[in-house]
């Protein structure tokens, strides 16, 4: 399975650093895995359109009176490919139950965009043992029925690694990943692509990746410069 590489840009991102997508959007064909960036909302029209964009949430509805807020149909008409949802960022800080994020997910089919799913556990839920506990809860409640191998990937990003420069041991996430995989399998007979998440850099890239049923990253931090986003990207291993 190619692997996909998929830079998270949360709140940043000016004008200028369009320059810096054109970058990667230049090295994209010379790289052997698929390359994604979520940008904020207001940079997607202004993007180069020769890469693969996507937006980092949506509204569940199509359209109506929620002011703010944007729905899947105006992301893919702003030039999004995929939208992350579920993201503990989203989750922790606007409460998102596992119910919305499934609501988001459809929505984001609904717009015939592919939905990069977030689970993870807290260090908490990790010191307690309760991480495959978690991550599968999550899963059952987070995708949709009509997921599909072409509409969804989820991303596995323990809470307590991102942006925090700690992360699990390779054995810890080859068996969460191993877990999400089983649980994709039993429920919809099918492979789906599996991210790993949280502080991922050029310096781990290709021990994270190499593992099993690790088939990419969401990149946060790293993803803000073209040079360290493409050294991970090309520590991805051939399909």
């Amino acid at each position: 399975m190619r692997a996909l590489i998929a830079g998270n840009w949360k709140m940043n991102g000016l004008r200028e650093s369009l320059a810096e997508v054109a970058a990667v959007a230049a090295a994209a064909p010379g790289i052997a895995a698929d390359l994604l960036l979520c940008l904020p909302a207001t940079l997607l029209p202004l993007a180069p359109r020769e890469l693969p964009l996507g937006a980092q949430d949506c509204h569940a509805n199509a359209s109506g009176a929620h002011t703010g807020d944007l729905s899947a149909e105006m992301l893919a008409d702003a030039g999004a490919s995929h939208i992350i949802v579920g993201h503990s960022e989203r989750r922790c800080d606007h409460h998102e139950t596992d119910a919305a994020v499934r609501a988001k997910a459809a929505a984001a089919h609904r717009a015939a965009l592919t939905a990069i799913i977030c689970v993870g556990e807290t260090l908490a839920q990790r010191d307690a043992n309760e991480t495959l506990a978690v991550v599968t809860s999550q899963l059952a409640g987070s995708v949709p029925d009509g997921a599909t191998p072409a509409n969804t990937a989820i991303a596995y990003e323990p809470v307590w690694a991102i942006g925090t420069g700690r992360t699990p041991t390779p054995d810890q996430v080859a068996q969460v990943h191993a877990a999400i995989h089983d649980a994709l399998q039993t429920r919809f007979g099918a492979t789906f692509r599996i991210l790993y998440g949280g502080s991922v850099k050029p310096d781990n890239a290709a021990t994270l990746l190499a593992l099993p049923h690790v088939h990419g990253a969401l990149v946060g931090g790293a993803s803000l410069k073209a040079a360290d986003f493409l050294a991970i990207a090309r520590a991805a291993p051939q399909s």
